[in-house]
């Protein structure tokens, strides 16, 4: 079975810094794009960061110059890096992974989410 497990999130007041991780595990193949969304009370969830296998990676432009976004495709794992933190930033905060594995009825790519982990930055 394949999981994605979050860490890092926490509360932090203006202007700190927070940096999330996110590792796969279970049996797969591949790890293809993976990805940091980010869901704030009463608002739909935005995509903030991502970065494909080969570490091409796209920023949302609320949190461009801030924000980055890393991979150890050894450890399977995917990093936010959260500097600069402002209240707006509030937010529930999702790993998303499309991963390719063997199922009963064939291989497949597919999307998984993490469970969330919150971030607060007080002001």
């Amino acid at each position: 079975q394949v999981r994605l497990v979050e860490s890092g999130g926490g509360l932090v007041q203006l202007g700190g810094s927070l940096r999330l991780s996110c590792a796969a595990s279970g049996s797969f193949l591949s790890i293809n794009a993976m990805g940091w969304y980010r869901q704030a009370p009463g608002k739909q969830r935005e995509l903030v960061a991502g970065i494909t296998s080969g570490g091409t990676t796209k920023i949302a432009d609320s949190v461009k110059g801030r924000f980055t976004i890393s991979r150890d495709n050894a450890k399977n794992t995917v990093y936010l890096q959260m500097n600069s933190l402002k209240p707006e930033d509030t937010a529930v905060y999702y790993c998303n992974a499309e991963i390719r594995a063997t199922y009963y009825s064939g291989t497949r790519t597919l999307g998984y989410w993490g469970q969330g982990t919150q971030v607060t930055v007080s002001s």
